[in-house]
């Protein structure tokens, strides 16, 4: 009997009728004699529209009260799925992250799990209830609601079935979205992308961070951390979607696996800073206080005079310009500009780590392209380019050509687990 932790997004449980659907999908893995627990999403657009109305009483409302209001989102979507489960007969209990003892830090917001007491949920099921859990929020030490930012939802089913432990007994976490897995490139932009069968953790984290949307990081991070399967699935849809595990050996004979864009970044640049030890730390902690994640550093020197370019996400860009323009009149030495329409494309795969010649592929290509390049970072596993904005979406279907993603020998096509593929 596996332990399955089965989560819904805001898209599949947006209204009544698909309420039911997924409280049929529960009641069907139950029914085989799975012990499952549910997480949900808040309902459609739900979440924004209590952001929409909270600064319509309060144009900068306190984020422990932001919390509070956006918490009660998922908490609605868990009663109606308990309600549905009801009349099917099974007995739901719906349970909050505080029920549920999900611990997080203090930062409202953004808060990141600290720990997770699984014991109510153990009560619940040995009782023969399907406990369905809101997700995205968590309680502080102190008793305060807290929610944990994007992605939150996905990283709340993960971390209960990384408490659960449900690798032990040959479960995983399911996550069921609008879209049927994980795709070599976005196929809204690239019509000729196929879906993966199977891709590692750390594959599905470099193009998460870098663009696809399938997966928060976050999640990502919690199930390779404690082995956890995740499973991304359409809700309306039968088919098996892509397993998302541990690296294995034949993983690498593919050199790339997939392509992300990321299509709205700004650059923020601070020149003639004094090249002296020690000022990197003090600017990246200011940066760092105001909760902000750099996309990409670049440094250069000459002389006594040094200057450092930041890219971040277009959203973050003001913040990043008020905390550079504050560190230079600090020094009381600097200049600093700013610069919009960027994109970053990338390709991605565990087989760099054993075949050369990837990076003159790709750049030959997006030359070959009349694609200017800005900028380049890499890892093991990534190559990523900084290109204007307006070649973004061409670059990607340039990436994705070059590398014969198209072709169905790139998709893994290995076995799915028996229940994912008879449902």
């Amino acid at each position: 009997m596996a332990t399955l932790v089965m989560k819904f997004g805001g898209t599949s449980v947006a209204d009544p009728d698909l309420i039911r659907r997924c409280a049929l999908r529960l009641a069907a893995a139950s029914a085989e004699g799975h012990r499952v627990v549910a997480v949900v999403s808040a309902m459609g657009h739900s979440t924004d529209h209590l952001i929409d109305l909270a600064e319509k009483v309060s144009p900068a409302p306190r984020r422990r009260e932001l919390d509070a209001l956006m918490a009660t989102g998922e908490q609605v979507s868990c009663a109606l799925v308990a309600m549905a489960l009801a009349e099917l007969g099974i007995e739901g209990v719906s349970l909050t992250g505080a029920q549920v003892g999900i611990h997080t830090d203090d930062s409202h917001g953004r808060a990141r799990v600290l720990r997770i007491e699984r014991h109510r949920l153990e009560h619940e099921l040995a009782h023969g209830r399907l406990p369905i859990v809101a997700g995205f929020q968590g309680i502080r030490s102190n008793g305060d609601i807290t929610t944990l930012g994007r992605g939150g939802s996905d990283t709340t089913a993960v971390a209960l079935a990384a408490a659960l432990d449900v690798s032990r007994d040959g479960g995983c976490c399911e996550i069921y979205t609008d879209v049927d897995g994980v795709y070599t490139a976005d196929p809204r932009i690239v019509p000729q992308a196929v879906k993966l069968a199977r891709i590692s953790y750390e594959e599905m984290l470099e193009l998460a961070a870098l663009g696809a949307g399938v997966m928060h990081a976050r999640a990502v991070i919690f199930g390779e951390k404690f082995g956890v399967p995740i499973h991304v699935r359409h809700s309306q849809k039968p088919d098996a979607g892509t397993i998302i595990s541990e690296e294995t050996p034949d993983m690498e004979e593919i050199t790339v696996i997939g392509a992300a864009l990321k299509p709205d970044l700004g650059r923020v640049t601070l020149r003639g800073l004094p090249a002296v030890v020690g000022l990197q730390g003090r600017l990246f902690e200011a940066i760092a206080k105001r909760g902000i994640l750099v996309d990409d550093i670049v440094q250069t020197e000459s002389q006594d005079a040094m200057t450092i370019s930041v890219t971040v996400e277009h959203g973050d860009l003001a913040e990043t310009k008020t905390v550079a323009g504050q560190f230079i009149t600090e020094l009381g030495r600097g200049d600093l500009s700013v610069e919009v329409g960027l994109a970053k494309v990338s390709a991605v795969g565990t087989g760099m780590k054993s075949h050369s010649g990837v990076a003159s592929r790709m750049f030959r290509a997006l030359g070959d392209a009349g694609i200017p390049i800005q900028n380049i970072t890499t890892s093991e596993i990534k190559i990523s380019c900084i290109v204007p904005r307006e070649h973004g979406e061409h670059g990607l279907r340039v990436i994705h050509q070059a590398f014969e993603l198209e072709k169905g020998d790139r998709s893994r096509a290995v076995d799915q687990p028996d229940r994912a593929a008879a449902q």
